[in-house]
């Protein structure tokens, strides 16, 4: 539906003047009130909501999940459940960016020992890559036994490493395993960005180091857990090569992120014959709407590209490890929402259950929040005793408070301090991209139309009547502003059922000589602040649109996000503290999208393509936008002109444009999360 400019002026006035708002007539031309900048009325209290955006985000992952079910009920044989085994498979690979293809010396050492009751603990560094270092405990049972069986323990986001689950590491070595624990990369004694003077990381050994490492590693086209499956992988190659280890008889179980890792080092690797996740397993779309109130911080290696549009999730995960023994271990009031626990287990106890398998999968509940209870301990050993030929036994053995100096491995403390021929894991994220970039890689614009495009051009677009389509746009007149002759009229743009879109539309009595501009700042439309930028431009015969990107602006969560692990790990404002890369609502709205497979820049492209729609429908003439942004923006509009090339840039550059390729050769550690697009370092 086109409409002239006069006539949907017209239409914007009669709806203003039967609204409660008041109309603003500015005493001086060239400043608007600071009022007149809003479509909706502002409010200054700060609390957690469901924004639209996150309604959004929520149903797209659920009509995701739907398909993956309506895959899975094709099965209808063993043989076709091994081929969507297969596939899943295939999928998580391509999502972590593949495994190393050499496997490298460990060059294994043992650097101490430690006496314990029943059983010792010895010192170990292992090189997972050439210089990049892993240090581990490895429990071993003095039971007379000259074989064990063995187990992994992967160790969860604590800031002290592997050292935080020494206990479940005791209770298994005294049941006869003998248990091999080691510091995920940017934990415990493996911090890379260790400052040696203060001694402590610049961030924190707990969430911190791994979203600088991992959203550098999105950049290269792959995940940061790459490289900790590769580490567990060797810690298994490592096992293997002990004599009293029985190479029939590896496990291994892990915690909140070390769940994670237990889930997916296990599904990869069939060397593993026993598998319990803990505190991790749940359905993606019910974390994709809590996690921003329950644990924001930022986590790039759990949030694997395309994990919930791909239809794996983490269903998918523990299917990949049929028909091996699972056991899912939970907590009823964890932030991994437990309802979304019952879903994924029963979907995958069906399988193994139809195919006579039922006696290897199993739920373990405790009541309790986020931890690995003494209740699931208990039975995650009584389901490995199980599988792993050992007699029944009850109850928890005591165990031996170690210090963290006793069961230091390295002399310092840490790696980087002790080993000068250890590599950052930046250097390896560097050599990926660069190895990457030989392989060919689509250019933006094909990624934008391939990863879940919208089709935006195509859509109705028409009057708001009290609901909008999926695919589609309404708009809606909520009144105007006149500041000497210059008029702002205020829109809602309603689109994909859930989205509203903030618009801003400058304009004077007169006819515009170079028609119009999209201006645009990666904090929302224009404010009152901006007014110099926009009159410049009106004076130079624009007239000027601005909106507010999904997710900013208006259509913000008013809520500061705090790390539950950390308060104080991201500074400054709220403004800063909205869009940090370490822990805000910005980043996980950046993460969930990924999740669902179509990156949050590629739905601010989005954004721009509805708006430009409302402007061709303004008026049909204007094929041909501009682009205006405040400074901190020119590199956003360089890509949304990748894009779209109707759009032209009318910007000065800025003297330090970013770009993805140097993000990653330099191993830049903070920039804006907006610009996380995966692969952005190999686009051409």
């Amino acid at each position: 539906m086109f409409l002239s400019k006069n006539l949907l002026r017209r239409v914007a006035g009669a709806c203003f003047l039967c609204t409660p708002v008041s109309c603003w007539a500015a005493t001086a031309e060239d400043l608007p009130p600071a009022p007149a900048f809003f479509v909706s009325t502002p409010t200054s209290r700060q609390s957690p909501e469901v924004t639209p955006y996150l309604l959004y985000q929520t149903n797209i992952a659920w009509q995701q999940d739907q398909r993956r079910l309506a895959r899975w009920a094709q099965v209808k044989t063993e043989d076709e459940l091994l081929i969507l085994r297969k596939e899943l498979r295939t999928s998580v690979l391509e999502m972590i960016g593949g495994l190393p293809a050499e496997k490298t010396g460990l060059h294994a050492t043992i650097t101490g020992r430690v006496a314990g009751d029943s059983f010792h603990i010895e010192k170990l560094v292992y090189q997972s890559l050439p210089g990049l270092y892993v240090t581990a405990l490895v429990y071993v049972p003095e039971n007379g036994s000259r074989v064990h069986p063995a187990i992994l323990v992967t160790a969860g986001h604590s800031q002290n490493g592997k050292l935080h689950y020494q206990e479940l590491c005791q209770r298994l070595v005294k049941r006869g395993y003998l248990v091999i624990s080691w510091d995920p990369v940017g934990q415990g004694e493996r911090s890379q960005f260790w400052d040696a003077k203060a001694e402590k990381s610049r961030y924190n050994l707990i969430c911190a180091e791994h979203a600088v490492m991992g959203n550098l590693a999105y950049l290269a086209g792959t995940s940061l857990a790459r490289w900790e499956v590769w580490d567990g992988m060797r810690a298994v190659d490592y096992l293997l090569s002990r004599s009293d280890v029985d190479a029939q008889r590896i496990s291994i179980t892990g915690t909140s992120g070390g769940g994670f890792q237990a889930a997916l080092i296990g599904a990869l690797d069939e060397r593993i014959k026993v598998i319990i996740p803990s505190c991790y397993i749940t359905a993606l779309p019910m974390r994709i709407a809590n996690r921003i109130f329950v644990d924001p911080d930022s986590d790039p290696e759990q949030d694997l590209f395309g994990f919930v549009s791909k239809g794996v999730d983490h269903a998918g995960l523990l299917l990949m490890m049929y028909p091996r023994p699972v056991m899912v271990a939970a907590a009823t009031l964890d932030f991994f929402p437990i309802q979304g626990t019952h879903k994924s287990f029963s979907e995958v106890s069906a399988f193994y259950e139809r195919f006579g398998h039922g006696d290897r999968v199993q739920l373990a509940e405790s009541y309790n929040d986020h931890q690995y209870s003494l209740k699931n301990q208990e039975a995650a050993l009584s389901f490995l005793d199980r599988f792993n030929g050992i007699p029944p036994q009850h109850g928890l053995p005591p165990v031996t408070a170690f210090s963290d100096a006793d069961l230091r491995v390295t002399r310092s403390g840490q790696i980087s301090v002790d080993y000068p021929d250890a590599q950052p894991l930046l250097h390896y994220i560097a050599e990926y991209s660069a190895e990457a970039r030989h392989s060919g890689q689509a250019t933006l614009a094909q990624l934008y139309r391939k990863e879940q495009a919208t089709e935006i051009a195509s859509w109705s677009i028409d009057r708001y009547t009290g609901s909008a389509p999926a695919h589609g746009v309404r708009w809606e007149p909520v009144g105007t502003a006149i500041a000497g002759t210059v008029h702002l009229d205020r829109y809602v743009l309603h689109h994909n059922t859930y989205l509203q879109m903030p618009l801003l539309h400058f304009h004077t009595s007169l006819p515009s000589t170079k028609g119009p501009v999209l201006w645009m700042s990666i904090h929302g439309k224009a404010t009152q602040k901006e007014w110099p930028q926009i009159k410049a431009l009106l004076d130079q015969g624009y007239e000027v649109f601005s909106f507010d990107f999904r997710g900013l602006g208006e259509t913000r969560m008013n809520y500061r996000a705090v790390s539950p692990d950390d308060p104080d790990l991201v500074q400054g404002d709220f403004d800063q503290a909205y869009i940090s890369p370490l822990s805000s609502v910005l980043a996980n709205y950046v993460y969930n999208s990924l999740l669902t497979g179509r990156p949050y820049l590629l739905q601010m492209m989005d954004d721009v393509e509805v708006a430009s729609l409302f402007v061709r429908c303004l008026d049909s003439r204007s094929q041909e936008i501009a682009i205006a942004t405040s400074d901190d923006s020119y590199d956003l509009a360089v890509q949304f002109q990748k894009i779209d090339r109707r759009l032209k840039l009318i910007s000065p550059q800025p003297a330090h444009p970013l770009n993805w390729s140097t993000l990653v050769t330099q191993g830049q550690e903070q920039w804006p999360i907006i610009f996380l697009m995966p692969s952005g370092a190999l686009i051409p």
